[in-house]
């Protein structure tokens, strides 16, 4: 791994993302500073907007690396206008103050609504399958466009400043008894309600993981990666979903299974990012 971060910033930090992170830090012995609109339990925490220059620089007071997690989560969760501007402005703030500082690696929470299926209002499909990095994408709503603006963000960031910056493209998080009990029932009684999402998912103690990792592993320059479990929350096979939902996509190999259709290369080779916490078929 690369040096380990003495402390690390967490925006965003009273989410679910980021209260996962937190624990993890915690565990770890690694000191925090959570910035949020709310209070926050952290050892350091700075309460305010991550879209505001002054109050992200008086957050990023001796931090080492940023786990920058802050965003309206969904289209739907605020106007086209506030979702799309209030996102991408609070990523390029955050960035540029921490490039600004000399802060030397940022993992920022991208989404795998950057695809542009999640939230699109007709069905789309992707290029081919499984899906990774280089696939095209194809937003038409302001959440999966921020998202793909928050990617181009940090590529300029890492070229301006030098740091390493990984944007983490994550499916639907969540735990047992959580969402992925619901979400899993659903796909068994509707699988087409998550053809948009792959059915993909991701426990949220792996997902801090991955950002955990994001900031550690030993890499250079800027990389977009998709973190998902290696299975889906539905409980019938892979390739019939596709068969019936994805039908006329391109299909580079099989899928054993519930293998779930997106290649996690990046995430092993770049991050040495496996899931731990999977969703265990007997709870559906």
């Amino acid at each position: 791994m690369a040096d380990t971060p003495r402390r690390v910033l967490v925006t965003g930090a009273a989410g679910r993302l980021g209260r996962a992170t937190l624990a993890l830090l915690a565990e770890l012995g690694v000191e925090a500073t959570a910035l949020d609109r709310e209070p926050t339990d952290a050892d350091r925490a700075v309460v305010g907007d991550a879209g505001d220059p002054a109050t992200v620089r008086r957050a990023l007071a001796g931090v080492e690396a940023v786990l920058h997690f802050a965003a309206i989560p969904a289209p739907t969760l605020g106007t086209p206008a506030e979702v799309y501007c209030g996102n991408t402005r609070a990523t390029f703030v955050v960035l540029e103050e921490a490039g600004q500082l000399g802060v030397p690696r940022v993992a920022l929470a991208s989404s795998l609504s950057v695809t542009g299926m999640p939230w699109a209002a007709k069905p789309l499909h992707p290029a081919y399958l499984p899906i990774d990095e280089r696939l095209p994408l194809q937003n038409e709503d302001p959440y999966g466009l921020s998202k793909e603006a928050d990617e181009a963000t940090g590529a300029m960031m890492a070229r301006r400043f030098g740091m390493a910056v990984v944007a983490l493209r994550y499916p639907l998080l969540g735990g047992p008894g959580d969402k992925f009990d619901d979400t899993a029932a659903r796909y068994a009684d509707d699988p087409g309600s998550g053809a948009a999402e792959l059915w993909t998912y991701l426990d949220d103690r792996d997902a801090a993981r991955a950002a955990w990792l994001a900031v550690t592993a030993p890499l250079t320059g800027y990389h977009a990666v998709f973190v998902t479990a290696p299975d889906t929350l539905a409980p019938q096979p892979t390739e019939e979903l596709l068969d019936r939902f994805h039908p006329d996509v391109e299909r580079r190999r099989r899928f054993e299974g519930r293998e779930a259709p997106i290649d996690l290369t990046a995430a092993e080779s770049l991050l040495g990012f496996r899931a731990r916490h999977l969703f265990a078929a007997a709870a559906r």
